[in-house]
């Protein structure tokens, strides 16, 4: 599920929900009963904005990070030879192109 940010323009408070993208939200008591918090002084029925924020990407470092994220990675060793460098014990390491 997306990461979503809203914010109540009466408060300039913000807040920080998962949910599906066929979810709505337009009120701030909608949004505090999703966030699990109290709506405070503000009004339930007050309106909010979602606001537009970067995707978080998960970015690997290391092979291990390729191998635990599904990936396979291949570095050229030599011409038409790549080696697998996120095999497992008894996978073949080498790929010929």
């Amino acid at each position: 599920m997306p990461l979503y940010v809203y914010q109540c323009p009466t408060n300039q408070q913000t807040l920080e929900v998962f949910h599906p993208m066929s979810q709505t939200l337009s009120t701030w008591g909608e949004l505090c009963a999703l966030a699990q918090q109290e709506p405070g002084t503000t009004p339930p029925d007050t309106p909010i904005k979602r606001l537009i924020t970067a995707p978080r990407l998960a970015v690997p470092t290391s092979d291990n990070d390729y191998k635990s994220m599904g990936f396979k990675k291949l570095v050229r060793r030599e011409k038409g030879v790549y080696e697998n460098v996120t095999a497992s014990e008894g996978e073949s390491r080498f790929v010929k192109a």
